[in-house]
This record gives structure tokens, C-alpha cells and sequence, in this order.
């Protein structure tokens, strides 16, 4: 388990700063919210896509124990522990995560956008 040496939290710019000795990761409130470890977002054993997540922002981190953090979001969003691992493997595999990301919203005909969420759903 490797434990960040460094963790800031940059409201203005909606992202989570990790630091590995050397090495930092910025994840965006954004990808974090949509990648939560919380039941709520990978369901049991199927993951539920989470859809116009764009203008999220993490208003709040704490310490869970000695092994996670819990991300408190705009939205009310406060389930489940980041744990140190899970956040290492959001930071390492950042650019393919995303990708997947919006690769199952194209699929699935939703948005990152809240209001063209909501549009789609009225139609």
C-alpha cells in the first residue's frame, strides 16, 4: 500500500492533488465522483453510470482511519472510501478510466452536462 505524501484539495479548480514523493496526480471532482468505490455507484458486482456529473465539485476530504479518505461532493455524495490503493489506480490509470468513461455515456446516449441529461430523460 503506498500512502500519498502530499493531498490538497483545490476548490477553484474542482481537483484532488495527490503526491507520491516525486511524483503528483490532479484527479478532477468530476472523474472522482463518477469512479466513487460507494454501492451506490458500482452497485453489486454492476457498475451504475453516472450521468451529468460535469459542474460537480468535492467540497470536503477526511481522513478514514489510516487507509482511505472520505470525499464529500457538491451534490450530497459521501458514500464510500476511497481507499489509499483505490486512489493510487484512480491516479495511475486516469487517462484509460476516462476514456472508458466516455466511451459508456456515448453508449448509453447520456451527457457529462446535467441539463442535457435532464433533457433526455423528458423526451
Amino acid at each position: 500500500m503506498l500512502i500519498p505524501t502530499a493531498i490538497k484539495l483545490h476548490k477553484a479548480s474542482r481537483l484532488l492533488e495527490l503526491h507520491y514523493g516525486s511524483d503528483s496526480y490532479q484527479l478532477p471532482a468530476e472523474f472522482l465522483r463518477v469512479h466513487s468505490p460507494s454501492a451506490e455507484v458500482q452497485g453489486h458486482g454492476k457498475p451504475i453510470l453516472q450521468t451529468g456529473k460535469l459542474n460537480v465539485a468535492l467540497i470536503g476530504i477526511e481522513p478514514a482511519g489510516n487507509y482511505a479518505l472520505k470525499l464529500t461532493f457538491d451534490d450530497g455524495h459521501d458514500s464510500g472510501l476511497f481507499t489509499w490503493d483505490y486512489l493510487r489506480q484512480l491516479a495511475l490509470r486516469q487517462d484509460e478510466l476516462w476514456r472508458d468513461y466516455l466511451a459508456a455515456l456515448a453508449a448509453a446516449g447520456q451527457s457529462r452536462d446535467p441539463d442535457e441529461s435532464v433533457v433526455r430523460l423528458m423526451l
